[in-house]
């Protein structure tokens, strides 16, 4: 997988997302927080480099560990799927193929790269997706935000789970999405 992040930035919101589980915690988490010193969030359109949001996702779990990414992706798959029925990218009750494409199109939106990586389906049946990851987000939070997005759609117990993870030797990060 191409790492690069020349260049790339997404928006501010998803740093907002991040840090958002952490407001209360701002004296104990300043490592944190120190990292998006600098730039500014008060607009959750303005763009922010991806290497503050690798920075953030590297320190906590580094810090606080997997679980807590996991939540943040959660939320963040929460608040996604709320701006993709905003903007009309969803409308009314989606199936989670749907949702999964809408993905696609808001990655490519809310995160600028001159590559224009973000994600792919691999597959698909009636009861599971396999997505692929190709931008550098934090593999263990997408865990999360695929599983969030996926429970927006209104399936039961959904399960997400490595397909084949870059860090074991495949190029790119794959991801079984799974549900009733």
């Amino acid at each position: 997988m191409d790492k690069s992040t020349e260049n790339v930035t997404l928006y501010a919101g998803v740093i907002n997302d991040v840090l958002k589980n952490y407001k209360d915690k701002q004296v104990e988490y300043k490592e944190l927080f120190d990292i998006a010193n600098g730039y500014d969030f008060t607009k959750p359109s303005n763009k922010i480099p991806i290497d503050i949001y690798i920075k953030m996702c590297s320190w906590i779990e580094q810090r606080l560990g997997r679980f807590n990414l996991i939540r943040i992706g959660r939320n963040i798959g929460e608040s996604t799927y709320e701006t993709m029925m905003t903007n009309k990218i969803l409308v009314g009750k989606c199936a989670p193929l749907e949702v999964m494409k809408a993905l696609i199109v808001t990655a490519q939106l809310g995160v600028q790269d001159p590559k224009k990586r973000g994600w792919e389906i691999v597959s698909y049946t009636e009861k599971s997706i396999v997505m692929r990851r190709t931008q550098n987000f934090n593999s263990v939070l997408q865990i999360g935000l695929l599983d969030g997005l996926i429970r927006k759609s209104g399936a039961l117990c959904v399960k997400v789970e490595f397909k084949q993870e870059v860090i074991k030797g495949a190029d790119f990060d794959e991801y079984l999405i799974t549900w009733l």
